[in-house]
């Protein structure tokens, strides 16, 4: 568990598993993946089933944002796993850092499992440098009829 001078906490999911309904909606909201499918990942990082886990940014109690680490990201390239996912940073608390503080956080809480690399699929472009990651190839995203950018943080 983390805390910035701005008195955000970063925690992880496994830290305040109480929050698992609320981060599932927050992404829901955010995202319109189906909660069910947050549920689903979040129970199986929760019961140690997997270590792609959730890592949030709190406010107090309120969550401001957040991202996850699944095995594919809705995309074709099935051999590039796991994923960062469902990055979100509440519009009133960005430019702060929080996004960066949380990439840091999963890619280190990854690599502490001999998790390494990471990938993440973004339309985004000169943000993910910033923190380490390199664009690596296209990807034809699930559905989609334009290619994806695939990022690689090593």
């Amino acid at each position: 568990m983390k805390q910035d001078k701005m008195d955000l906490q970063y925690i992880t999911l496994r830290d305040q598993p109480n929050l698992k309904d609320t981060a599932a909606d927050w992404f829901h909201s955010k995202w319109g993946v189906p909660r069910e499918a947050y549920l689903e990942c979040m129970d199986a990082y929760l019961s140690g089933e997997t270590e792609l886990g959730w890592y949030l940014c709190l406010d107090g109690e309120k969550i401001v944002g957040g991202m996850g680490v699944i095995e594919n990201d809705f995309h074709d390239r099935k051999d590039l796993t796991p994923n960062v996912c469902a990055v979100y940073t509440e519009e009133g608390y960005r430019g702060q850092g929080i996004a960066g503080t949380l990439l840091d956080m999963t890619v280190e809480d990854l690599r502490s499992k001999g998790i390494s690399p990471a990938y993440l699929v973004t339309d985004h472009t000169g943000f993910y440098e910033r923190y380490g990651w390199e664009f690596l190839c296209m990807v034809q995203g699930d559905d989609e009829p334009d290619m994806t950018r695939m990022y690689i943080h090593r």
